[in-house]
């Protein structure tokens, strides 16, 4: 029988200090996932996985060796120390690397507030497929629908904990729930595709199975008998399914990792506005119930609520220790890490200011423009800000929807893009990251 994860943890950090490291840290993940999936009514694939993953990291003065497995017995776990610590002194020194100072750690967390682990019982097989089955039927029972290409719906556990030499001990519980549906609309070379889903933490929180289904086909017979809008500049309209990857390439551009390589187009831009005057962007950690929520970063130092954006100000960077110490900052609580790999900067939940406008006001305001509801492809100069992805969506005439349009492509600089960004109102606030429907004015579109 397997030891607790905490056991684990420490007998890694024993045995890295029996082969002759100055310092480690070490994590174990144990984890559970179903996964079920539904096609013509009948079951197509099912999968279960079961494990522990353990990953330990060594410091050998200012040299480090990440090694990882999924084997936990004793003898694994110092082949494990002694592979690292050899490794490590072979590597070259990281002026910026080390673990926290005692005094930087968390000291005190309420895991239970998070709501990070339903606590019902594992879902059967024959539930999810229940479910997946359902969506199906629902989006089949859309006229127009040919076919649904996947009904999918999975549950996963997993069981985290995190130790070090310099006293830290912590660990936590977290569960996924998710369903979604893939419908196709039409036949032959004038198919059309789009999806629905929903993935939440509770069980009880996860939306109706045939709602789902029912989505799915709506939108994918919205995409019938699409054409290339006209090239030209034009508003662009994310939808709210996708304007969170424009707000991803800013918190992109302020991690500190790409800040330190100078490959940030805002490199230099701490301090200076980013975003519109009456818009922020606030990371919050411990919201309940959502998915990027944790009691304490990767090198265990507390997390917590902060602007990374303020009145369209950008106020920092996204940091963990060894980014702080490049960058001469003190860390944001920001690491992030797998078994097989050391920390790195990474953003928890976050939520642009939304605005008082629905996206039908929004689509009525622009006039003629483009509503983008998926992108495929990305040119981003990271240097630069420049823009450019493929797109498809629904064509605006004076204000109404008009057409489908695909086979487009919309461009320019996120600089200008964002300083310009109109938000609605209409985020789903259950996501780690909220953001809704945005409107840019004066896109380049290329079409036909």
């Amino acid at each position: 029988m397997p030891q607790p994860l905490d056991a684990l943890t420490q007998s890694l950090l024993s045995a890295a200090k029996r082969a002759g490291a100055d310092a480690a840290d070490a994590m174990a993940v144990q984890g559970t996932s179903v996964s079920i999936d539904v096609r013509a009514g009948a079951l197509e694939h099912a999968e279960r996985s079961e494990g522990i993953d353990i990953g330990l990291r060594v410091f050998v003065g200012k040299r480090i060796a990440n090694v990882s497995a999924s084997d936990t017995s004793t003898r694994t776990i110092d082949e494990m120390a002694q592979r690292a610590v050899a490794m490590a002194k072979e590597a070259p020194e990281d002026p910026y690397a080390g673990l926290a100072d005692p005094s930087q750690l968390v000291t005190d967390w309420d895991v239970d507030v998070l709501e990070l682990h339903d606590a019902t019982p594992e879902p059967a097989p024959e539930d999810l497929q229940r479910d997946a089955a359902e969506a199906e039927t629902a989006a089949l029972a859309i006229k127009g629908i040919s076919q649904v290409q996947a009904a999918s719906a999975a549950y996963g556990a997993r069981h985290i904990h995190l130790a070090a030499s310099n006293g830290f001990s912590g660990g936590y519980s977290r569960t996924d729930r998710a369903l979604s549906c893939v419908a196709i609309a039409g036949t032959g070379s004038g198919m059309e595709r789009d999806y629905a889903g929903d993935s939440r933490i509770f069980q009880a929180d996860v939306r109706n199975a045939s709602e789902i289904g029912r989505e799915a086909s709506t939108r994918a017979l919205a995409r019938m008998d699409a054409r290339k809008p006209p090239t030209g500049s034009y508003p662009v309209l994310f939808d709210e399914r996708i304007s969170s990857t424009l707000i991803g390439h800013l918190l992109a551009a302020v991690n500190g990792a790409s800040v330190g390589r100078g490959a940030s187009w805002l490199r230099n831009d701490l301090g200076a506005q980013v975003l519109p005057a009456h818009l922020s962007v606030i990371e919050d950690p411990h919201r309940p119930r959502t998915g990027a929520s944790r009691p304490f970063d990767a090198e265990g130092l507390p997390t917590a609520k902060r602007a990374i954006i303020e009145n369209g100000i950008l106020t920092g960077w996204t940091l963990d220790l060894a980014n702080a110490r490049k960058l001469g900052m003190r860390s944001t609580g920001n690491a992030a890490r797998g078994t097989a790999s050391g920390p790195t900067p990474s953003i928890w939940n976050t939520a642009l200011t939304q605005g008082e406008a629905s996206q039908a006001d929004l689509i009525r305001d622009m006039g003629t423009g483009l509503l983008v509801t998926s992108m495929i492809g990305s040119t981003i100069n990271p240097n630069t800000g420049d823009y450019s992805r493929g797109a498809a969506g629904l064509w605006v005439e004076n204000g109404e929807i008009q057409y489908a349009v695909n086979e487009c492509t919309i461009a320019g600089n996120l600089r200008q893009m964002l300083l310009a960004i109109i938000p609605a109102n209409d985020a789903r606030t259950h996501l780690s990251r909220v953001v809704p429907s945005l409107l840019v004015e004066g896109m380049t579109l290329a079409g036909k």
